[in-house]
């Protein structure tokens, strides 16, 4: 019997491009996409473990539906005069109805059900007018980064607290309120004490013209009183002298 033809479109289809140079981690990605109608379990195999990390290395793609795969190539010395022999196997079956044991699912898997794609592994070094595209590409971010810098200021720096969550928020505006609250009673404590101030200037301005108005009356008691005064004076040495004559 025929083996199937692989369900799953793989993107890129044939080869898994690695660009130095290869002194950090170097990722690819791999795009499955299952055009189906029916769920499809993979699984990704290569010639050498220990040179990649795959994530995921195995699942299922859902009808209609996509997942990227990480490829990521650990360091290592690059020789340009040494080809790589590095492959990937892109294996895959059609998911059963119950799936209990993914395990026991591949193992007891028959031939005939097995669907596979391979991919070989391409490094490549860049080239220098690659290094000088990068280099105005960086230098052309960095630039509007640090104008906007400089016309930001500390704007640009957003705290944190921007995105406080809806418990956050609300203790914080329970302590607007309170504070508004206490703002408004310590107003009407001043509004009482302006008008306790007021009270007591105008009982201060009655009392003072009490006692002017009264000490002026005694003045003018004193003052009239003189005269007459004088008059019982100059009445009774009048008197006197005209007592004297006549005697």
């Amino acid at each position: 019997m025929s083996k199937l033809e692989q369900v799953l479109i793989l993107d890129p289809p044939n080869d898994l491009k690695f660009k130095g140079p290869f002194t950090d981690v170097i990722t690819a990605t791999l795009k499955l996409t299952n055009p189906s109608d029916r769920k499809v379990c993979f699984k990704v195999k290569t010639t050498a473990p220990r040179r990649y990390c795959v994530r995921p290395n195995s699942g299922s793609v859902d009808p209609g539906s996509s997942l990227t795969i990480s490829v990521m190539l650990q360091p290592f010395d690059y020789d340009p005069n040494e080809k790589s022999k590095h492959k990937f196997m892109v294996q895959t079956i059609f998911a059963p109805s119950a799936i209990a044991d993914t395990e026991s699912m591949w193992k007891d898997a028959k031939p005939d059900e097995l669907m596979d794609s391979k991919l070989r592994c391409v490094f490549e070094m860049p080239s220098e007018n690659d290094k000088m595209n990068d280099s105005d590409v960086s230098v052309s971010r960095a630039g509007p980064a640090l104008n906007s810098a400089k016309l930001d200021g500390p704007a640009v720096a957003k705290p944190a607290s921007s995105a406080l969550d809806d418990t956050e928020m609300k203790k914080v505006l329970e302590e607007c309120r309170r504070l508004q609250v206490e703002v408004g009673k310590l107003q009407d404590e001043n509004r009482q004490l302006k008008d306790d101030g007021l009270r007591l200037r105008k009982a201060q301005r009655s009392e003072h013209s009490a006692s002017n108005s009264s000490s002026l009356i005694g003045r003018e008691m004193s003052t009239s009183s003189l005269p007459s005064l004088l008059v019982v004076i100059a009445a009774i040495f009048i008197g006197f002298f005209l007592g004297k004559f006549i005697l």
